[in-house]
């Protein structure tokens, strides 16, 4: 056996084996949709009358959020209720009332210079400052220190981490960086303690939380007097473990409540969704990846089911790696992710098709060699699609939060996955049975010994595409301006997520079946309306805003239900994808879809670079317009929806641009138009066999999901077509455009400088 088959088995057997052992070892944590979870209410306890109002509760319910992303919970909800309560939902927390205890702390971090130890002569602890200026706190062995006032707050501080330091076995500690004038500040404060001799009190800096000192150390006696610690970067040092580093970093950098909240109520909550939805979802799951399992293996045959095997390794990573990374799953998320194992298909599909091509190009190669072809050739689009869905994700992770920071870390999973089970997995198996003699007598039932309907139709009619390339944008363009103009007349609408709603509660002597409430708020006009039950007696409904006349209707339905049902609570709630949320994800797709322009531009230039931009952009105002015609609701789900279709829009065009750079270095003399066409023309099997293998999974999940992944579902069959016809008819015909402009733009500027030997002539 070569070296290269036995290392990639290896190396695939080890991916497989270790995501096996991850997924039966580690739990997943499932959403408040799936399970529910813990539900803390705040309430803000201004000191100051003026510090009152909703605007102060908006700011307290942001630096909650950031508290809250640094806990390592994914998928929570946080949103104002009435003016002065904030109600967070955390699924899968573990110690409610630690998290319910950091949430409320104020973080208040000063940096002190210690003066001396706090005690008279006899020893005993003097409790009161020497000067108004100092005061007395104890250290961390509750020895008294007599500090300073502060030189340096909370403010100053850039960023604080949790480390371990491996090298010195010095165990954990909080790495601080300084901004602005904090570094020099903490310069002129440590210069001034190592003027002090060693063991002195007052060599030490006392770094206060919450008016208690978590760390006092001593200056190093390396620090020369009056220089100080240089570089705006410091070490919290002391006998951490690694859940309170962890704590005190994310206290630091979630930094202080504008006002003071306590908790005023904690419990535990059902899931939003039904069991019967959760259900439905489950078989529309196993419906659509059957569905798409039997179409790859009818269309490639033995290649089709080493491809369906690849695809189960491909969701076992994925699965374990989500696990690992303590990652929380929702039935969007599910959903998506069943969705991603059908768009995994397209590296597998890829492949086979340019193995195919090769074997029909040279009839006397063996399916071996065209396969070995089909990986080579097929390598570059694989890795230019997924490192521009790379880039989109590690923005979205670095610059948003919340949701969608959660949803870029999902998608660089599937991503890295989807590579690993093409590339490795795939080519694994298909080492393994390839070469078997069976197959070797008769190569059809490889899938690769033959061209496919969709191919032999293409060959036998040779249809001209691009002929007329002004036509296909000319649709494109009234796509557009026919969902611009649903956005400008219909306006869309946005879900509770983005504007808030309204919260009701009620009590009832006997438990309220939350599917039978459903069902019946649904009926009675209130089909968005989020059910959860709270214990055995109590049930909240969360809707959109309502007037006093559906307000009275959704009593009215409530009481139907249970007679003795009683409304405890009644109150406007605030939105729980904030405007500083809302505003980070716009600029991190900005930034992504900058970075994607500027790598594409780099490996296809600026031309079809900025095609494939521009069709991406197409397909996300289409995508909105139609669900503003349509009147479906803007809300989280449908972001979710909206960021897939994202990626697959930039995969599927970057199949075509690299087949157009591939041709135009093969064929230079070539008219760009005739390339681009033969492009389209090459890559359209592999289109057919990709979005065949996610309309089975989306038409299941549309028809046998529920209601709960309908409106996900449409805006992902909208999305793949669109996606599609962009890729082939907006994002090619474009480029063909912009270069024949191009090269027109350069002749006229050559011709405006004069023909060579041409001169000036006299009256």
């Amino acid at each position: 056996m070569q070296r290269s088959p036995l290392v990639r088995g290896l190396l695939a057997l080890s991916a497989v084996a270790l995501s096996l052992y991850v997924a039966l070892t580690v739990p997943v944590h499932l959403g408040l949709d799936l399970r529910g979870g813990t539900q803390i209410v705040l309430e803000t306890r201004p000191v100051d009358p003026a510090d009152a109002g909703d605007e102060v509760t908006d700011r307290t319910v942001e630096v909650l959020r950031g508290r809250i992303d640094a806990l390592g919970v994914a998928e929570p909800t946080i949103a104002r209720s009435g003016g002065d309560r904030i109600i967070v939902e955390l699924p899968g927390v573990q110690d409610p009332r630690k998290a319910a205890d950091v949430l409320g702390r104020t973080a208040q971090l000063t940096f002190h210079q210690v003066l001396g130890a706090a005690a008279d002569a006899d020893g005993t602890s003097d409790p009161l400052p020497k000067r108004p200026h100092e005061q007395v706190t104890a250290d961390e062995s509750g020895s008294p220190l007599r500090l300073r006032a502060a030189a340096l707050t909370g403010k100053d501080v850039e960023k604080a981490a949790a480390r371990f330091d491996q090298q010195t076995g010095a165990g954990w500690h909080v790495t601080v960086d300084f901004k602005g004038s904090g570094g020099a500040g903490w310069a002129r404060l440590t210069g001034e303690a190592a003027c002090r001799p060693p063991g002195d009190p007052g060599r030490r800096v006392a770094i206060v939380l919450d008016d208690r000192i978590v760390s006092s150390p001593q200056v190093d006696p390396s620090v020369a007097c009056r220089s100080g610690i240089s570089g705006g970067s410091t070490q919290i040092t002391g006998s951490f473990d690694d859940a309170e580093a962890k704590e005190l970093a994310l206290l630091i950098n979630g930094g202080a409540l504008p006002v003071p909240v306590e908790t005023v109520e904690q419990r535990t909550v059902g899931p939003t969704l039904g069991a019967r939805a959760i259900e439905a979802s489950a078989w529309a799951a196993v419906v659509g990846t059957a569905a798409t399992s039997l179409f790859i293996i009818a269309v490639y045959r033995i290649m089709g089911v080493l491809a369906t095997v690849a695809l189960a390794c491909y969701g076992l990573m994925s699965y374990a790696a989500l696990a690992a990374l303590g990652a929380t799953l929702t039935l969007p998320g599910l959903a998506g992710f069943v969705l991603a194992v059908g768009m995994a298909v397209d590296a597998n599909v890829l492949v086979f098709e340019r193995a195919r091509e090769e074997y029909a190009a040279r009839r006397r190669t063996t399916p071996r060699s065209s396969l070995t072809v089909g990986f080579r050739k097929a390598f570059s689009a694989i890795a230019d699609s997924n490192i521009t869905t790379l880039i989109a994700a590690g923005l979205l992770f670095f610059f948003a939060s919340g949701p969608v920071r959660g949803f870029g870390v999902t998608l660089g999973i599937g991503v890295l996955a989807s590579m690993v089970s093409a590339l490795v997995v795939t080519r694994a198996l298909a080492d393994l049975a390839i070469g078997r003699p069976r197959l070797r007598r008769r190569p059809h039932l490889t899938g690769i010994a033959h061209t496919g309907v969709v191919r032999a139709r293409l060959a036998r009619t040779n249809p001209s595409l691009l002929r007329h390339p002004r036509r296909w944008l000319a649709v494109s363009a009234a796509a557009l301006v026919l969902a611009a103009s649903g956005i400008a007349v219909r306006g869309l609408d946005l879900g509770v997520e983005f504007t808030g709603g309204r919260l009701v509660e009620y009590t009832t002597a006997t438990p309220v079946d939350a599917d039978r409430a459903r069902s019946a708020l649904a009926d009675a006009g209130f089909p968005r309306a989020v059910v959860q039950t709270s214990g055995e007696n109590r049930f909240t409904v969360r809707t959109h805003h309502l007037d006093e006349a559906q307000a009275a209707t959704l009593t009215d339905t409530v009481t139907d239900l249970a007679r003795d049902a009683d409304k405890i609570r009644d109150e406007t709630i605030g939105p729980s994808l904030g405007e500083e949320l809302r505003r980070g994800a716009l600029v991190a797709l900005v930034v992504a879809l900058g970075a994607q322009l500027l790598y594409l531009a780099a490996r296809f230039r600026w031309l079809l670079g900025s095609s494939a931009v521009a069709a991406l952009v197409h397909d996300v105002v289409i995508l909105v317009g139609v669900f503003a015609w349509l009147g479906k609701p803007v809300d989280g789900v449908f972001l979710a929806a909206l960021l897939t279709v994202i990626g697959y829009s930039v995969n599927d065009s970057v199949v075509v641009l690299d087949r157009i750079r591939e041709l135009g270095r093969r064929d230079r003399g070539e008219p760009f138009a005739r390339i681009a066409d033969q492009a389209l023309l090459q890559t359209l099997p592999r289109t057919v066999s990709t979005g065949m293998g996610a309309v089975f999974i989306l038409t299941a999940l549309a028809v046998l999901g529920g209601d709960t992944l309908t409106d996900f579902a449409l805006a992902l069959l909208i999305g793949l077509v669109v996606g599609t016809w962009s890729s082939m008819f907006t994002a090619t015909p474009l480029a063909v455009e912009l270069h024949r402009r191009t090269r027109a733009g350069s002749s006229r500027g050559r011709g405006a400088l004069g023909r060579p030997g041409g001169g000036l002539r006299g009256p």
